[in-house]
């Protein structure tokens, strides 16, 4: 055998791995039990490849995994030089990582290792490193728990990111047609393409495929694909209800950062965690709203190990199991980066009202029906943005109705209203991700001023 049909017959083994996990555990304790072995097995190896994580446990019990040192982004990339196993500097794969962004060549690779670079929402950029193994083991389970219908069948991917990877390239072949859709290409390019591919499977982030789905309504575009997938951005209600309307269908989601494939939506469309790949511990924000910082560990990958690696990302969990009958962790919705956590002053003066991303995304919505879209941004804890895309003659009503709205939260949060100022809403997908509800300036209150 050559050795492209070898990495085809690794990838449609991870592929029949993948679906059996899915019907393997009969009950979560059972899933737990595999899961811990895993997690155990994984840790020893890190210990004996990674200088770092060698140094950080020491001759810490392994048992007892879940009480290791919490790193995040910040350790990852001051000690990425003696954390990943492969041997890789920071600078090397940076200087690579940059280089292929501004050719738009990906194709590169370091030592058979693929470098990627994330898009720096946080306000720092991360590397990634995946090997070759690990690349088409990644490939294998996007296609398991992605693709609707079976691997057997033609299928034609159109996938939109602003960076290309031979990571995703690794998807295509046989049956499979892979397309990649550069979100710096002009919208009218991106339309006669996706006229002429036809995709029966459509991935991009909620922005592109907001501006699709418009597209879709006003005949410029005529496409049908089986399944559509929301990737890279946090998903808003008003844009899935929009997408889910224009094309008629249930719109799907993958959770998936630099720190792995963490995630992805049933039949039912609920978010489950993947934990036949990584362990997600929960450090609560708030227990009583179900809301959570995800700590993960991915018991997949060696190159760049991750262990009790703590996300910037707030999830909030669902209100009891998933109908699906899936053991997997079921997440009720992705809100965004815990950088976008509103803090404003209390009415007392003595201390800081946290308010989530959703509370203010549905005092938004909630206000009036003619909001087309909306983003809301935080300058400073007495001063606010309301961008507002809505018809002229009904905008001087809404930006009022819109304004009663969020002085109504923050009356029943026991909070300062801000000063807000209302805008036009101007947003070019591709150009930055987009966050509908942001804050722009860095904050860390007290914990013991925070109510």
């Amino acid at each position: 055998m050559n050795m492209e049909t070898l990495d085809r017959l690794a990838v449609l083994y991870r592929y029949w791995l993948t679906r059996r996990h899915s019907s393997r555990w009969a009950d979560r304790a059972s899933l737990e039990r595999w899961q811990e072995k895993r997690v155990r097995a994984h840790l020893k190896r890190v210990r004996s490849e990674s200088p770092f994580y060698r140094e950080l446990w020491g001759e810490r019990d392994l048992s007892r995994w879940r009480e290791l040192p919490v790193i995040d982004k910040a350790a990852m990339m001051e000690h990425f030089d003696r954390l990943n196993t492969a041997g890789i500097r920071k600078d090397d794969a940076f200087a690579l990582a940059l280089r292929a962004e501004r050719t738009r060549d990906f194709t590169p690779m370091m030592d058979g290792i693929t470098i990627g670079l994330s898009s720096g929402t946080s306000g720092s950029r991360g590397l990634f490193l995946v090997s070759k193994e690990e690349r088409l083991a990644w490939a294998g389970a996007v296609l398991a728990k992605v693709l609707p219908g079976s691997i057997a069948d033609d299928h034609r991917i159109a996938f939109f990111l602003r960076a290309d990877s031979n990571l995703y390239g690794t998807v295509g072949g046989g049956r499979l047609q892979f397309v990649f859709y550069d979100l710096l290409d002009p919208v009218a390019q991106h339309l006669a393409r996706l006229a002429r591919q036809q995709p029966t499977l459509l991935a991009a982030p909620p922005s592109m495929l907001r501006l699709l789905a418009e597209s879709r309504k006003t005949g410029k575009l005529d496409i049908r694909p089986e399944r559509i997938v929301s990737v890279a951005e946090s998903l808003d209600p008003l844009d899935r209800s929009f997408i889910e309307e224009a094309f008629g269908q249930t719109l799907h989601q993958v959770y998936q950062c630099t720190e792995g494939f963490l995630g992805s939506t049933c039949a039912l469309g609920t978010i489950h965690i993947h934990e036949d790949i990584v362990c997600i511990q929960k450090e609560y924000v708030d227990p009583g709203q179900s809301k959570f910082v995800p700590i993960v560990t991915d018991f997949s990958r060696r190159t760049q190990p991750i262990v009790r690696y703590r996300l910037n990302d707030l999830l909030t969990e669902r209100d009891g199991p998933c109908p699906c009958g899936s053991p997997f962790m079921a997440i009720q919705s992705i809100e965004g980066r815990c950088d976008d956590l509103y803090y404003f002053p209390s009415l007392d003066g003595k201390g800081w009202v946290r308010v989530f991303p959703d509370f203010i995304t549905r005092a938004v919505l909630g206000a009036s029906s003619e909001i087309e879209e909306y983003q809301v941004v935080l300058h400073a804890p007495d001063l606010m943005s309301i961008h507002l895309r809505v018809r002229q003659d009904a905008r001087a009503v809404t930006c009022e109705h819109v304004a009663k709205a969020m002085a109504g939260l923050c009356a029943r949060m026991g909070c300062r209203t801000p000063e807000i100022e209302f805008a036009d809403y101007s947003f070019v997908p591709g150009s930055k991700k987009l966050r509908r509800v942001e804050r722009r300036f860095a904050f860390e209150p007290n914990p013991d001023l925070i109510r």
